[in-house]
Parts: structure tokens; sequence; C-alpha cells
């Protein structure tokens, strides 16, 4: 298993927190999401590899944008 993390703006709140969590812990190989409103930090522990493209469209469809992302292109 692998982790990585990254940043997302406009959370706010915990309602922001399970938005974000439902839609990232949808995604194929995904095993664990930890979301921190206060921060904007979101860590993910997947199983295979992930598509950056994936991951934002995912975060989008909670209402929220990706601020950073981790160097690699996939994780």
């Amino acid at each position: 298993m692998a982790e990585f993390e990254f940043q997302v703006n406009g959370m706010t709140c915990e309602h922001c927190e399970r938005a974000v969590t439902a839609e990232l812990s949808a995604l194929p190989g995904i095993v664990d999401v930890q979301v921190d409103a206060d921060s904007g930090r979101v860590e993910v522990t997947h199983e295979t590899p992930l598509e950056r493209a994936a991951v934002e469209s995912a975060v989008e469809d909670a209402g929220y944008t990706v601020r950073t992302w981790p160097a690699a292109t996939n994780v």
C-alpha cells in the first residue's frame, strides 16, 4: 500500500470532510481517506496506482478543488 497527501481548497466543516471522503473512497484502490477541513489536508492510502485526473475529479464532484499535489504525476 502507498500513501500520499495533498491540499484541497474550500473545505470549512465536517460536512466538507464527509463529502470529500465519500467521493475519494468510491475510487477503485483507495482503502483509507483522512480529511482535515481546518488545514485543507487530505491523506489517501491506496493499494493500486491512482490517476491524478480521477482524484481531482472526485474532489471537484464533492464541490472543492485540489490546491497542491505530490511531486509525482500519478501516485
